[in-house]
């Protein structure tokens, strides 16, 4: 759910924590994750729910087709460069928790390049007896031999943090004192080999905040004790997240600490000569990156500054100097239109790269500096899909793009900084029969009037009929953009079935910048629920489906957006997936990472914000004796993200009004909800398996 990136705190803390508040509610006993009446509950479910999906006739070939399409050796394997190397995190049916591998360039251009194991997890969780899932490793700059691995257990957010040389392939020795923390939420950023950025829970009850997420920087050195770090800075207890890290233009580092006051503002500080100096952004501003000896802001609002007006969305700049001096000097870099918003930011030696979305679509654009003008260079790809860059460095000119679309697989694309010619590297292969099938955007006018853009794909020869089962996805919230993407399980398990599938592009979303997400903010949510809404009477108007077989998914936010669309409009769709959701609105901010999210939905503990928040509040709204369909609730007993208390107490409380649900909860995946392949198949096809026995 998180759009910025925060360490996390331990799930046995929070949860113990959030079961101890008092409040009246008969169902507050499943909030206890692991207790013994709760995990009894939990498996009662999982077996029933289980008897009645797996029963579909088609269910194990789905299986199959989802496994098939997990452990495909035909994938792209995405690599990212460390020094001499390119590093990638490897999944397949003989490495279930997967391997961390590295190869040359050279062997990486060719079809099947050369692997080298730098870390197999798989080997170390049996070694050391524990269900490790891998969650990233952060290598120093630019030296790029000492890095942190972060490893869960059960696939948690929190994670236990080693230091691990990848000159030797192995975690670094006692004897050369490494870097450790124990399993927490915690940020652990480099400063140089041997001095780096912590913020993590010290045990002293007052080093987190009520989010759950550090609220206290120390400098902490090799060789010494945590207890014996240097605090440099502690935020207010309220505030979401602290956290430090540093910014590269090239190999000058800018060292930044940062008070996240809540989701979408903060305060930052630079640090450097071993002191803070405050610096006057404006606090829903972004930092994007630092290129040039300026740092680079994109606005959320309109800013007016040293005579000089910036409409909101825009990304400007300003000078480092100016910035500290405490007199940033704003110059426009790039600006918004009317359909087009900044998806991202990067920057490269010499050049910045924007990727633009022009009505949900992708173009990407260079922008070189001359005679203080910026021009503008857009990088030859169709505009009809989605772009994605990575694997930028400071240090160099090229790069790495993926471009997909609903029916073209992802391709791998080397960018030449300079030239911008494009060299395809790898391709997925089709998996499925996408010829037979085709891609329609719509737009639905929602209660205020308002466009809001829709995918449609389905076969070629489809019938307008009413008839056909349609899948229709939402999220709608943090600013994250849906945008087309190339899915070989929905094309098997779903279109290939004779399901339609349509993504929403509603409002809550970044589809069209700041202003589209903060249209659905707080006290005006139930807009993005109107959207939807005038997304399904879309479909049906177009008689591409109806409400006896249009079916809704989301997750996490979009979870939420589940829970609200049927309580709203139960009328309107015969299948509901509500995945890892948020549901009890009145409790959301006293459970896991909660309280970080007011900043999108509001306080519910003020009585003013409580009283536009119950008015969809899923697990408020539930209405004994109306007719709902049957919905299909996922979540997972290691989320330490969004409580899975929340889909158990929805689900308990459905069946204490007589309503028909049905229930699974994955013992391990944390807030993906799957730990590895497996799993992540299997959870896949229980929903299209109840899809297709709600819908056809």
């Amino acid at each position: 759910m998180n759009k910025k990136v925060f360490p996390f705190m331990a799930l046995s803390v929070l949860a113990t924590s959030a079961f101890a508040h008092p409040d009246h509610d008969k169902y507050m006993w499943l909030e206890n994750v692991e207790g013994a009446k709760a995990m009894k509950w939990v498996k009662e479910h999982n077996k029933a729910s289980l008897k009645e999906i797996e029963a579909y006739p088609k269910f194990d070939k789905l299986v199959k087709n989802g496994l098939d399409v997990y452990n495909s050796k035909e994938r792209i394997p995405y690599a990212s460069r460390r020094g001499d190397y390119l590093y990638n995190f490897w999944k397949d049916e003989n490495h279930v928790r997967g391997i961390y591998r590295r190869t040359t360039m050279e062997e990486y251009l060719k079809a099947n390049p050369k692997w080298e194991t730098v870390l197999d997890i798989d080997a170390l969780g049996k070694k050391e007896d524990v269900k490790w899932v891998y969650k990233g490793m952060n290598c120093q700059y630019p030296e790029n031999v000492r890095c942190f691995v972060s490893l869960s257990r059960g696939g948690a957010d929190a994670v236990e943090v080693r230091e691990f040389d990848l000159s030797t392939k192995d975690f670094v020795p006692k004897s050369e004192k490494p870097f450790f923390l124990p399993e927490a939420k915690s940020d652990l950023s480099w400063i140089d080999k041997d001095t780096v950025f912590v913020g993590t829970d010290f045990g002293d009850g007052k080093s987190m905040t009520d989010s759950g997420y550090p609220r206290v920087v120390k400098i902490w050195k090799r060789g010494e004790p945590l207890s014996a770090a240097k605090e440099i800075f502690a935020g207010d207890k309220k505030s979401v997240a602290v956290a430090a890290y540093s910014m590269y233009d090239d190999k000058t580092p800018l060292r930044l600490v940062g008070e996240f006051k809540t989701f979408y503002t903060s305060q930052y500080q630079v640090y450097q000569n071993g002191e803070l100096s405050s610096i006057p952004l404006p606090e829903d501003a972004e930092i994007k990156g630092y290129f040039n000896g300026k740092v680079f802001i994109e606005l959320k609002s309109d800013l007016t500054a040293n005579g000089k007006s910036f409409t909101q969305g825009s990304v400007v700049s300003t000078p480092v100097s100016a910035l500290v001096s405490q007199k940033p000097k704003y110059e426009l870099f790039v600006a918004p239109t009317k359909t087009a918003s900044i998806s991202s930011v990067s920057f490269t030696k010499s050049a910045i790269f924007v990727n633009w979305l022009d009505n949900v679509k992708s173009k990407l654009v260079r922008y070189t500096q001359k005679s203080g003008k910026w021009i503008q260079d857009t990088v030859p790809f169709k505009e009809n899909g989605a772009i994605s860059i990575f694997d930028v460095k400071q240090d160099e000119n090229d790069f790495f793009v993926t471009y997909t679309s609903f029916l073209e697989p992802s391709s791998l694309y080397r960018v030449n900084g300079k030239t911008l010619s494009i060299k395809k590297v790898k391709a997925m292969p089709q998996q499925f029969a996408a010829d037979k099938f085709t891609t329609k955007q719509y737009f639905a006018t929602s209660k205020d009037g308002t466009n809001v853009p829709y995918f449609v794909v389905m076969a070629k020869d489809t019938k307008l009929n009413s008839k056909n089962p349609t899948l229709l996805y939402g999220y709608g919230g943090f600013e994250v953009s849906l945008r087309p993407s190339y899915s070989a399980m929905i094309g098997k398990n779903w279109l290939e079935q004779g399901g339609v599938y349509v993504l929403s592009n509603i409002r809550g979303g970044g589809e069209y910048g700041p202003a589209w997400h903060q249209a659905a903010l707080k006290k005006n949510r139930h807009k993005a629920y109107e959207d939807f809404e005038a997304i399904a009477e879309d479909l049906i108007a177009r008689k591409i489906t109806s409400s006896k077989h249009l079916g809704i998914q989301g997750g996490s936010n979009g979870g939420l957006l589940m829970g609200a669309a049927f309580t709203r409009r139960p009328d309107l769709y015969n299948a509901v997936v509500c995945q890892v959701p948020l549901l009890d609105m009145k409790r959301f901010n006293k459970l896991l990472a909660g309280a970080s999210w007011m900043g999108e939905y509001g306080n519910p503990d003020n009585a003013d914000e409580w009283d536009y928040i119950k008015t969809y509040s899923p697990y408020h709204n539930l209405k004994k004796g109306a007719h709902y369909p049957k919905v299909f609730f996922t979540t997972s007993t290691r989320d330490d993200r969004v409580h899975p208390g929340h889909a158990r107490k929805m689900v308990a409380k459905m069946e204490g009004m007589g309503i028909d649900v049905l229930y699974y909860e994955n013992i391990e995946g944390g807030h993906a909800g799957a730990a590895d392949n497996t799993q992540a198949a299997k959870l896949r096809t229980l929903t299209y398996a109840y899809l297709m026995q709600q819908l056809k």
